[in-house]
């Protein structure tokens, strides 16, 4: 079965050629049918591979399909081939069978929408272009795939572009891309300088005889690229806004695609950051300052969907976290762990969209437990999951990325930990915080809107009760010293870095974190129901730090003056007025002048008057006649 991987990708390529090519002459039905149908079959085939693979012995689950030969001069070859090992699989199987979710979700969400072929093609493309970024066995196919998600991102970010917002919030999510991008491109331009290659298994190979300065040079300038793909410090700034696009984009964006593949790519990379601690260390404060500065910000955010992009914000932290302290597979671990519980937080968040006419202010909401009971249940089960409440998936992630902080004392430590834990009260706390102010309390939603209220249709639903059921027992396969499947499964990749011997540490340090998560969503509670008017009267008394936090650490205000305004300043006069205007236009307008000038002289010579044009030839043959008698 592993020779047809190519299916994989192709499947849903497919889909995106025939609604991208026919989809404006299909019924939505159809439409819809197309793009489910082939990220289901995407997924059949990931998951029959995925058996294959694991019914091999460890030491063979590292399989390579090279499908022809795409470049070829010289020494330089480079082939469309697919790495198929238990990294691969497990990204293979989280991109499309949440993917797979929601599509079908989509189906009702999008209904009516007059883009609604174009929406489903580049939602195919979407996942085409991810599945080839997770699957490709070289660093050029990898970036391939790498630049088709932040096309797609564009393209779908910005899907509603009448309206101003939308488009300019796709243009920032592709300029900022576009600088990580040429810090990964520049990565790739010197592995293949120092290796003379860029296939993984070669370079890998040859990564524990590199040199540490270079090591760490190629190793920080991949993680440019993993900054600005992930929404990391200090290109993070792209994510918040995408929030413009369709809800289900964003729960694409945010669970399964785009923002995992910095995290991914990190992972697969691990043989080169372990040649250099400073690339490490750098990767590991990173996501601990990304993952704090995000939980701070939406602790005061009142849109529902923003709220959420600031937690993947720092989830995503948490994973960076984890593959700076040499914990790669606690990182990937979470990466599907958080696939399950932040596509259903999302897509809840849009079954609550759905019923209230587009509104995300949660200021507006409240007391829509009882009208939206099974958006509220399922809501429910994904923020307890991303609280790290015990025996939900994002509990053992979590901690497991937390006791691997702590237990690496060389890279990571307690000060590490500590930041750690501190965020996952601040994470239970305003996920919480979202809850109680969304659905608990009085109704503050207008009567105008409150009469429509209804729950979503079962094609909406049907996805968000599967995506609970695996936010609940997603994290079980993940259970250090019990079952423990997900990191031994990753051990033919990474290097295991369980401590038996640590057990009972292990468990105080859970028991610690588990109570600060609890404490942050009692305060929730004391906060937003108990007493509903203590945080009106907190951010009174602390309005320095409440506007702080809710002009988001005035950073977007300070890329404005220290970036946006010179490179606008610099565009206008430097490259517009005087290259563009003066130099280049000048050069063309005076080329006219000229052209012009002597043309409105020439001109003068055609009068049309027969006799001028004989007074003409006589007098151009007595010149002649001249010429030849006195030469």
């Amino acid at each position: 079965m592993t020779e047809y991987v190519w299916l994989v990708p192709f499947f849903p390529l497919l889909g995106f050629l025939i609604n991208g090519l026919f989809g404006t002459r299909f019924k939505e039905k159809l439409i819809g049918t197309i793009a489910c149908t082939a990220v289901g079959l995407s997924f059949v085939a990931s998951a029959w591979i995925f058996l294959n693979v694991l019914s091999l012995p460890e030491e063979v689950r590292s399989l390579s399909r090279i499908a022809y030969t795409w470049i070829a001069a010289g020494e330089f070859e480079v082939n469309i081939g697919f790495l198929i090992d238990p990294l691969s699989l497990v990204m293979m199987l989280v991109v499309s069978g949440v993917g797979l979710l929601i599509h079908v979700y989509s189906i009702g969400y999008m209904a009516g929408d007059r883009g609604y072929a174009r929406y489903f093609a580049f939602l195919n493309l979407f996942t085409f272009a991810m599945l080839i970024l997770v699957m490709a066995d070289n660093f050029l196919l990898m970036f391939v795939g790498w630049e088709g998600v932040g096309l797609c991102s564009y393209l779908l970010i910005g899907f509603w572009f009448e309206e101003d917002y939308n488009a300019f919030a796709g243009r920032k999510a592709f300029v900022v891309n576009r600088i990580g991008d040429f810090g990964f491109l520049l990565g790739i331009f010197f592995i293949f300088f120092v290796f003379g290659t860029l296939n993984f298994e070669a370079v890998f190979s040859q990564a524990p005889q590199l040199d540490t300065g270079m090591a760490t040079t190629i190793a920080l300038l991949l993680f440019v690229g993993a900054v600005g793909k992930s929404a990391q410090i200090p290109l993070y700034v792209w994510l918040p806004d995408a929030m413009a696009g369709p809800t289900p984009v964003s729960a694409l964006i945010h669970a399964a695609t785009m923002v995992t593949a910095g995290v991914y790519m990190v992972a697969r990379c691990h043989m080169l950051y372990l040649q250099s601690p400073t690339a490490m260390t750098v990767v590991a404060v990173i996501g601990l300052a990304t993952a704090f500065l995000a939980a701070t910000i939406a602790l005061v955010n009142t849109d529902i969907k923003r709220v959420l992009a600031y937690s993947t914000i720092s989830q995503l932290g948490y994973m960076f976290l984890a593959c700076g302290v040499g914990a790669f597979g606690a990182g990937v671990f979470h990466v599907s762990t958080h696939a399950y519980f932040k596509a259903l937080l999302f897509l809840s968040a849009g079954s609550v969209m759905h019923a209230l006419s587009n509104e995300t202010d949660m200021t507006k909401m409240g007391a829509l437990r009882k009208k939206l009971p099974v958006t509220y249940k399922v809501f429910l089960v994904g923020a307890l999951a991303l609280a790290g409440v015990p025996f939900f998936s994002g509990f053992f992630s979590k901690d497991e990325i937390l006791w691997k902080t702590v237990s690496n004392t060389q890279l990571g430590g307690f000060k590490f930990w500590f930041v750690g834990a501190l965020v996952a009260g601040l994470t239970a706390f305003y996920i919480f915080r979202l809850i109680y102010l969304t659905f608990h309390g009085h109704s503050r939603v207008p009567k105008d809107v409150e009469s429509h209220i209804h729950e979503s249709p079962k094609i909406m639903t049907v996805p968000l009760r599967i995506l609970a059921f695996l936010s609940i027992v997603g994290g079980f396969v993940g259970i250090p010293h019990v079952f423990n499947k997900f990191e031994h499964f990753l051990e033919p990749v990474f290097p295991s870095t369980t401590h038996p011997d640590l057990l009972n540490l292990e468990i105080i340090f859970m028991v610690i974190s588990t109570l600060i998560a609890l404490m942050g969503i009692g305060f929730a509670y004391l906060f937003y129901v108990a007493k509903p008017s203590m945080p009106y009267n907190l951010a009174k008394k602390m309005s320095r730090v409440y506007r702080f936090l809710n002009q988001k650490w005035y950073v977007d205000e300070l890329y404005d003056v220290l970036v946006v305004r010179p490179f606008n300043l610099v565009s206008e006069v430097v490259f517009w007025r005087w290259i563009d205007m003066n130099t280049i236009d000048g050069f063309i307008n005076r080329l006219a002048d000229m052209t012009r000038n002597f043309s409105d002289r020439l001109r003068r010579i055609e009068t049309g008057i027969v006799q001028n044009y004989a007074l003409s030839i006589v007098f151009g043959i007595v010149v002649l006649i001249g010429y030849f008698l006195f030469k």
